[in-house]
């Protein structure tokens, strides 16, 4: 009866896991608005960009890059004693998205980083989520140095359903990728809130 007792106890104060993703274009910085956010020091798979990359990676606009993600990057974040978020950040790279399948299991939403110096790179991500009918976000991660847009523009730019939250951030700032995650948080509820009313 002990035994019992004390596995409805630890069952009951296991939190809820949300997984998310932190999608985007290589470079977009992904494995940095992880790790602004992430209350743990961040799992990262960066590997030193190779010769081998040379006419495989379109590095135009992010020349002064020097690592790259392979697998994935790994945050969590605590919301309460009941909900745990964990941050699972997609390599960038077209050669490594055959691991975005795996990732993407159970997430219940997406965010997806742009970049204005490399719009076209969104693409991919967005016809993904799309596709797979995840719910997601874009949020527009501003460079220093790069064209500035209002979130209006780049909507209209990316052709995105008018249902589709587009948010401005900087990726290196915590509070600017909590803003980030709590759209994506409103927006996912949303979703799931209209699927089941009709």
């Amino acid at each position: 009866m002990g035994s019992a007792l004390s596995k409805e106890a630890t069952d009951a104060s296991i939190p809820m896991a949300i997984k998310v993703l932190i999608a985007g274009g290589f470079g977009v910085g992904k494995t940095t608005l992880v790790g602004a956010v992430s209350e743990i020091r961040p799992m990262r798979t960066e590997e030193v960009i190779t010769e081998a990359s040379v006419g495989v990676d379109d590095t135009s606009g992010v020349e002064a890059k020097t690592t790259t993600t392979v697998a994935m990057d790994f945050g969590r974040i605590t919301i309460s004693d009941e909900v745990v978020l964990y941050l699972f950040g997609t390599p960038g790279q077209d050669r490594f998205w055959f691991v975005w399948d795996e990732l993407s299991m159970g997430a219940v939403g997406a965010v997806v980083l742009a970049d204005t110096r490399r719009l076209a790179e969104s693409f991919p991500s967005i016809d993904y989520f799309e596709g797979r009918g995840t719910p997601f976000i874009v949020a527009v991660n501003c460079f220093d140095g790069a064209p500035q847009y209002t979130a209006e523009d780049v909507k209209l730019a990316l052709n995105l359903d008018p249902d589709v939250p587009l948010m401005l951030c900087d990726a290196r700032e915590t509070s600017s990728g909590k803003n980030v995650l709590i759209t994506l948080m409103e927006h996912a509820m949303s979703k799931a809130a209209a699927s089941l009313a009709g």
